[in-house]
């Protein structure tokens, strides 16, 4: 486990797992959409070299040409950590299809267009790890995120696929359920209990990976709560406010 790639490196989250990595030595290569915010990440590394490469994920119809640049620049790749996302605005998706197929697409086909060439390589190698973020929201359509939590859904479900078409090669493909975290894509919504540190999370995550985990909630806490919220009745769903409320 001594290469990884981390996709979406300049996140809070992703930030904090690439130090974890470089801790223990590993060769990274970050990549991610700004350019100052990459050299940013990789100045903390200290002394353990991490190549970057500024690339926009969005862009769909580049992307198998850059998993296949990074992995030939690195030499190869142990780790896949895939962190990013875009969180996007509810009650305009609801009124505006361009909102919400940005939604879908940062979330949902932006990944599908890395996990296909990703998990080709993985398949040849025979062997590797792959962790995605995900999130709660997948696991229940709730009016002040289901468009976002729509997308998380149809990632959940083929990494699902993905895991176990590549599970006879020995490559395990980890799917990380996050809760809330106190990182600048939150930075305008309400903090409360439940909202976890991005270092904690970092840890997890890499915790994680390491222990070939199927799919886990992070923090664990989630992993009591979203099968209360996950199998609420719809129609006492409805009634609970705190549930079903914007």
């Amino acid at each position: 486990m001594n290469r990884v790639i981390i996709f979406g490196a300049t996140s809070a989250i992703a930030a904090e797992v690439a130090l974890l990595y470089a801790e223990r030595g590993a060769a990274l290569h970050l990549v991610g959409r700004n350019s100052e915010k990459l050299a940013a990440v990789a100045g903390r590394l200290g002394s353990n070299h991490a190549q970057t490469t500024q690339a926009d994920l969005d862009d769909l119809a580049s992307n198998e040409r850059l998993v296949g640049r990074v992995i030939e620049q690195l030499g190869g790749v142990d780790v896949a950590f895939l962190a990013h996302g875009y969180l996007g605005d509810q009650l305009k998706s609801e009124q505006d299809l361009g909102e919400a197929e940005a939604i879908v697409r940062t979330n949902f086909t932006s990944p599908l267009s890395l996990l296909i060439p990703l998990a080709n390589y993985f398949e040849q190698a025979r062997g590797g790890r792959i962790g995605v973020i995900t999130s709660v929201a997948a696991d229940r359509g709730r009016p002040r995120n289901y468009t976002y939590g729509a997308s998380k859904a149809a990632l959940n479900t083929y990494l699902q696929g993905v895991r176990s078409r590549l599970y006879a090669t020995g490559t395990t493909v980890t799917t990380l359920k996050l809760g809330p975290v106190d990182t600048p894509m939150t930075v305008d919504h309400a903090k409360n209990p439940f909202f976890a540190t991005r270092q904690g999370v970092a840890r997890d995550i890499v915790a994680a990976i390491d222990a070939r985990k199927s799919e886990v909630y992070v923090p664990k806490r989630w992993s009591v709560i979203m099968p209360v919220v996950r199998n609420t009745p719809e129609p006492l769903f409805q009634r609970l406010p705190f549930l079903s409320g914007r």
